[in-house]
């Protein structure tokens, strides 16, 4: 057919030949019988007829008509767009726009959702989680995560995984890398293999083995030079060396961000089943479905609680998820809210380029009257009026992934960090399949309509009414009045999830943090992780600290373990109230020696610690769940956390003395909410290790330690110096007179002498409360954009709508005036038009809006998604907005001159 095609022209040309030849044959035919040539040339063209339709004919025989017919309607339909430029630029706009926006967030959802993940087989990969008795996910504890590997069926692998950040050099500066420990099942079951190098040897899997790490491809490239002699690469990652001796594929950097893997088998197993410390992947075995292994994944989990009793464990059941939905979980409601509001803003743009094609089909009604008396088919003038609106979308779609190229730009420079695969969004194939699939439908909804619409009038009524020029005013003006209700409708939904969003913003901003945001200062510190290194990060802090606080400007100093608005920086569990003066002096030595235990615990001695131990938790009166935080005594200070009652730290507060803490006020009311904490000991030793009973000196006010957005946690807050375990990973604040950034300098000098081999990160509670609020912002403002272009392109359907509306309404306008109507009766006529139609677009999008909002709930904080408030105020700002768009062609009907207007009968 393509060959047959571009072969066109020459049987175009040979076909004009055949028929001249023709009519010259029966021209000389006649002449020899004695016709002069103009009458034997006439009767040869009469006798042969039409030479278009024997062309047509012709074509229609060669397989090309459709072709011919296209190229014809294409070619008329450029014709009437060049003849009005307005109609075709603000119809390709308006479509370029919501095109763009369809698709800018469709290249988000199917970066994020759809997409599938890059590893081989990805639909049988699944993540498996503890649940709680309140339904709660947890990760696993090591028993339970071995019971459940060794007794599963349905699952070819199942491996343990963590990831966090980690000081890593190579000889170079050290910088902090993201580090994951995985099991021996775990490059299996992702069914990923080392492109260089080999993966670990089962000499390199157990506790004590010399350490060995895999790269990512981009780490190898960028840090190690891209080099082929791994066997001469030795890393150092949190003080502790390392071979390199594989590097992975390129692109796989599971879980998110990881540059380096290292064996967790090197890392010593818990015995305890509560202490949730591990994520947990799987592969289901080939022919396996998801329903069957969560039934047996199910049942097994069951029979371990049955079998250790609620004392023991956490887990009374768990969950198998695909990996896929298990990483998009918390972005997946945000991202279909912001996908159906740019489909909404879609209809938006629809609608107006319909107003527009009905208002420039109504102006043609001679033209299609005449064309349909003259022989043409309503399907001819369809037809014409498809390819017309194909040509707009086409145009439209064009623009529009230009658009969706910046606006996928612009989106990922909003993106909050918690959104994944974030590297994996961009305009590809699968994108612009979907852009150009949502232009065809566009070109044919609006083509179809528009022609439904304007050929379904009978030939003499529009010849009729063709010489008044009153054509179809009234039919035309009706279907306009609903398209902008609809349109109102929309817009309405929007703006409502706008303000919505809006004021959760507000909400939010105005939550009391608990702690100062201004003029504070802070430094995130990675210090060595081994455990035999407390005493030396003791040491480098009370020095760095000291020095800090002789920078100039300066006011106080404090540091935490548990970054502020940074989730998953604090440790929690559950701690119990002891009573030190009832515990018997075998038990307090029995503390106390293990406490102090630095060699491997007899197992008769171990036994009767920890029956002793379990044996403090096992009444639930005696119990609570709190967040466990090491601070300095500066720490509250710095941030104006207030004292509530009792004292803070001090530098009496040494490892030798009584280890002491300050708790919360949400721990009082959790556990002693008409008693006096002062005093209290409690045991919280299963976060750290530490055994020592601590005893409470003081109550502080409460922090939102996680997000604004979330309620205070209870906190039990110990000396960093008694409590040195978790120290590894250390945030600095300064408070200072200056501006905080004037810090850093200072800090950074002082760093690098204490231990250049610390790499640093500096920000102010300011910028960090900031980040936390980027999920929220990115939301509002995508919302916000297409709430705002909605109402743009709803203000101007209401007024072209209604300018269309008062030129075909002119001689009446005229009559009016000339009978004695005022300019007020003729301004509120119109104005009455729009009203009405605008109340019935607020109507159906109250409506619509109800149901948009239920959608959101997840994204609202501190408003109703049904709230009274918002709904009326954005129900009356889009009325007043619309009778400002109405008062131009108001304003103008009123300036209508009778006898101007009458002149035309």
């Amino acid at each position: 057919m393509n060959l047959r095609f571009w072969r066109r022209s020459r049987r175009e040309q040979e076909l004009d030949e055949e028929i001249q030849a023709h009519l010259r044959m029966a021209a000389q035919e006649r002449m020899e019988n004695g016709e002069s040539r103009a009458d034997a040339e006439s009767a040869a063209r009469r006798e042969m007829g039409n030479e278009v339709l024997i062309k047509d004919a012709t074509r229609e025989a060669w397989g090309l008509g459709w072709m011919e017919r296209l190229i014809q309607d294409l070619r008329y339909g450029l014709r009437v767009l060049r003849k009005n430029p307005v109609y075709a630029i603000v119809s390709i706009f308006t479509l370029a726009l919501g095109i763009g926006a369809s698709t800018a967030i469709f290249s988000v959802v199917y970066g994020v959702l759809l997409h599938s993940l890059p590893f081989n087989k990805p639909e049988q990969i699944v993540q498996v989680s503890e649940v709680t008795a309140k339904g709660v996910r947890l990760r696993f504890a090591d028993p339970n995560f071995l019971d459940i590997r060794s007794q599963n069926r349905s699952l070819q692998g199942l491996a343990e995984f963590y990831s966090d950040l980690a000081v890593v050099s190579n000889g170079s500066e050290p910088e902090r890398v993201q580090v994951a420990y995985a099991s021996h099942d775990f490059f299996s079951v992702m069914g990923v293999q080392p492109v260089m190098g080999r993966g670990f040897l089962t000499e390199e899997l157990h506790l004590g083995a010399a350490p060995a790490a895999l790269v990512s491809y981009s780490y190898w490239q960028r840090h190690l030079h891209a080099t082929t002699d791994l066997g001469a690469v030795r890393l150092t990652v949190s003080t502790q060396p390392a071979a390199v001796i594989g590097v992975l594929p390129p692109g796989f950097h599971f879980p998110e961000d990881v540059q380096i893997w290292m064996p967790r088998e090197i890392s010593e197993v818990l015995s305890s089943r509560s202490a949730h410390n591990w994520s947990v992947v799987g592969r289901l075995r080939d022919g396996v479905g998801l329903a069957p292994a969560q039934a047996e994944i199910s049942g097994i989990a069951r029979r371990i609680y049955q079998q250790n009793g609620p004392d023991d464990i956490d887990m009374v059941d768990a969950e198998i998820v695909p990996l896929r939905q298990a990483l998009t979980t918390d972005v997946r409601p945000a991202l279909l809210v912001l996908l159906g509001v740019a489909g909404l803003l879609l209809l938006v743009a629809c609608a107006n380029v319909i107003n527009l094609s009905l208002a420039q089909a109504a102006a043609r009604q001679t033209e299609l009257a005449v064309r349909t008396a003259l022989g043409a088919s309503r399907w001819r003038l369809v037809r014409q009026f498809l390819a017309e609106a194909f040509l707009l979308s086409m145009l439209g779609a064009c623009f529009g992934i230009l658009a969706a190229e910046f606006g996928v730009r612009a989106l990922l420079a909003l993106a909050p960090s918690n959104i994944p695969r974030l590297d994996e969004i961009s305009i590809n194939l699968p994108v612009l399949l979907f852009a150009v699939g949502l232009s065809f439908l566009v070109a044919f909804t609006l083509g179809a309509f528009t022609a439904i619409r304007a050929t379904s009038r009978q030939v003499q009524a529009a010849l009729s009414e063709g010489g008044r020029g009153q054509g179809s005013a009234q039919r035309t003006q009706h279907t306009g009045r609903l398209i902008v209700a609809g349109q109102m409708a929309v817009t309405l939904t929007l703006l409502v999830g706008a303000a919505l969003l809006g004021r959760s913003m507000l909400r939010v901003l105005s939550v009391d943090p608990g702690f100062r945001t201004d003029q504070v200062a802070m430094i995130d510190l990675r210090l060595p992780e081994a455990n035999d290194a407390k005493a030396q990060r003791v040491q480098f802090l009370d020095q760095f600290l000291a020095r800090l606080r002789t920078i100039p400007g300066v006011q106080d100093v404090g540091g935490t373990t548990g970054l502020l608005l940074e989730t998953g920086s604090v440790s929690n569990g559950t701690f119990a109230v002891v009573n030190a003066h009832q515990l018997t002096s075998e038990e307090r030595n029995l503390i106390d020696r293990a406490a102090h235990f630095t060699g491997k615990p007899d197992p008769a001695e171990e036994k009767v610690f920890n029956d002793f131990m379990v044996s403090l938790w096992r009444d639930p009166s005696m119990t609570g769940h709190a967040d466990y935080d090491s601070v300095s005594e500066g720490y509250f200070r710095v941030l104006g956390v207030p004292l509530l009652r009792g004292r803070l730290f001090n530098d009496s507060d040494t490892m030798e003395m009584p280890h002491v803490a300050v708790i919360s006020e949400s721990v009082v009311r959790q556990k002693w909410p008409d008693q006096d904490p002062i005093g209290q000991t409690i045991e919280f030793g299963n976060i750290e290790g530490d055994p020592r009973l601590l005893t409470i000196v003081g109550v502080v006010g409460d922090v939102r330690q996680d997000s604004l957005e979330k309620p205070p946690r209870p906190t039990v807050y110990v000396n960093y110096r008694q409590r040195p375990q978790t120290t590894y990973h250390f945030g600095v604040v300064v408070r200072t007179a200056l501006d905080p950034a004037s810090v850093f300098t200072s800090a950074r000098g002082i760093l690098n002498k204490l231990d250049p081999n610390i790499p640093p990160r500096f920000s102010t509670v300011k910028q960090v409360l900031s980040a936390s609020l980027n999920g929220r912002r990115f939301n509002l403002v995508l919302v916000g954009v297409f709430a705002a272009a909605a109402l743009l392109l709803a203000m101007a359907g209401i007024f072209g709508v209604l300018a269309y509306a008062v030129a075909r309404r002119t001689r009446e306008i005229g009559v009016r005036i000339a009978l004695g109507a005022s300019t007020g009766n003729v301004l509120g006529l119109v104005l009455r038009q729009a009203l009405t139609t605008a109340v019935a677009g607020v109507a159906i999008g109250l409506t619509g809006a109800l149901l948009l909002t239920r959608t959101m709930r997840s994204l609202l904080f501190g408003v109703s998604a049904t709230d009274p408030v918002t709904l009326g105020a954005m129900a009356l700002f889009l009325l007043v907005v619309a009778l400002v768009a109405s008062y131009v062609p108001a304003r103008r009907a009123t300036r209508v001159d009778p006898i101007v207007a009458l002149r035309y009968e």
